[in-house]
C-alpha cells in the first residue's frame, strides 16, 4: 500500500480550511487551538509544503493548500458515507434536502410533490438554512444554493439561471389604471432586500435600464420584503408590483393569479445549483429531484412523472 499522510492531521486540515480559523476548527473538533496548530505543522512537515498563511488569528490557504483541499474533503466525505452505510445496515430511509429560505415554498415544495408521486413511501427531511452548511457532518443528501462556488469539493449540477420580471395580481393592475410601468407611483413597487451577502440580484433600476429607461424607484418609498418568495406572495395578494423570479412565479402565472406586465426580464447574477457527494449522485431519489429542479415548465414536470428513475 502506498504511504498515506497522517489521517487525523488531514481531518484537522479539512476542518480548518473550511472554517477559515484554527479557533473555530478547534471548537468543532473539541480540541485546543494549540492541538490544531500542531496537527497542521505535522502535515506541512509531511508534505514539505506550507498549507496556510497565518496572519494573527486569520488563516488563508496557500496555493498548495488549495491544491489538496477538494480531494481531501471529497475523500473524507466518502469515508463518512461508508460509515453511515455500515451503521444503517445499508438501508437509507430518508432524503435530506437543504435549501435557502426563498426557495423552499414556491420552488422546492411543488417539485417534492412530483417526486413523492413516484416514491410515495419516501421520507423527506427539508432543512431551510443559509450557506454555508456542512453537507458531510449534517448528513445532507442534496444542498441547493444560489451560486456555483460554495462547495468546491462536492459534485455540482447547475439547475437553472433564473430571471426576474415585473408581475402583479390582475385585479390590482386593473385598479391601478396605469398603461405603462413608467407611469406607476414609486409607492406601488415591491423591493426585495437580499441582505448583505448578495450583490448580484437585479433591482428595479436594473429592470428599467433593460427596458430602455432610466427610472430608479426608491426602495424607501415602496414596499420592501426580505425574501424573493415574499415578494411573489405580496404581489399575489395585490400589495404591489414585484420584480419576481420566474421560477417562483411560474405556478401563479400559469394559474392566472399573477400576470407579467412586460416581456422584458433581467437575468440573476448567479445560477441555482445542486451540490452532493459524488457517491450519491446516481441514487434514484436524488437524481429524480435534481431532474425536477432543473425544469420550470409544468408540461416538462408532468412528462417527468413517467420518466423519473425507479427506486433501487
Amino acid at each position: 500500500m502506498e504511504k498515506l499522510p497522517p489521517l487525523n492531521a488531514m481531518r484537522v486540515f479539512e476542518v480548518a480550511a473550511r472554517a477559515g480559523s484554527f479557533t473555530l476548527a478547534a471548537s468543532e473538533l473539541g480540541v485546543s487551538s494549540a492541538a490544531v496548530s500542531q496537527q497542521i505543522r505535522n502535515l506541512e512537515d509531511w508534505f514539505g509544503k506550507q498549507l496556510f498563511v497565518r496572519n494573527g488569528n486569520r488563516i488563508a490557504l496557500t496555493d498548495a493548500g488549495h491544491a489538496i483541499y477538494p480531494q481531501t474533503a471529497h475523500a473524507l466525505g466518502e469515508i463518512a458515507a461508508v460509515g453511515r452505510r455500515m451503521l444503517e445496515g445499508g438501508l437509507r430511509t430518508r432524503l435530506v434536502v437543504s435549501v435557502p429560505f426563498s426557495l423552499a415554498e414556491l420552488w422546492l415544495a411543488p417539485r417534492l410533490g412530483v417526486l413523492l408521486d413516484r416514491f410515495p413511501q419516501m421520507a423527506i427531511d427539508v432543512r431551510v438554512e443559509d450557506d454555508p452548511v456542512d453537507v458531510v457532518r449534517q448528513n445532507i443528501d442534496l444542498r441547493i444554493s444560489y451560486g456555483d462556488y460554495h462547495y468546491p469539493a462536492l459534485k455540482m449540477v447547475r439547475l437553472v439561471h433564473d430571471e426576474a420580471l415585473p408581475v402583479a395580481a390582475p385585479d390590482f393592475w386593473q385598479r391601478l389604471g396605469a398603461s405603462d410601468l413608467a407611469d406607476v407611483h414609486e409607492s406601488q413597487f415591491i423591493h426585495t432586500n437580499w441582505g448583505p451577502n448578495y450583490a448580484s440580484h437585479p433591482s428595479w433600476a436594473d429592470w428599467f435600464a433593460a427596458a430602455g429607461g432610466s427610472r430608479a424607484p426608491d426602495p424607501s418609498h415602496g414596499r420592501r420584503v426580505g425574501l424573493s418568495s415574499l415578494a411573489i406572495g405580496a404581489a399575489r395578494l395585490g400589495l404591489g408590483i414585484a420584480l419576481g423570479q420566474r421560477v417562483m412565479a411560474s405556478a401563479d402565472l400559469e394559474a392566472g393569479r399573477l400576470i407579467a406586465l412586460s416581456s422584458v426580464s433581467v437575468r440573476l447574477g448567479q445560477p441555482y445549483c445542486a451540490f452532493m457527494l459524488p457517491a450519491k449522485a446516481e441514487r434514484a431519489d436524488i437524481a429524480g429531484l435534481v431532474a425536477l429542479l432543473g425544469t420550470n415548465s409544468r408540461k416538462v414536470r408532468n412528462d417527468l412523472r413517467s420518466e423519473l428513475p425507479e427506486r433501487t
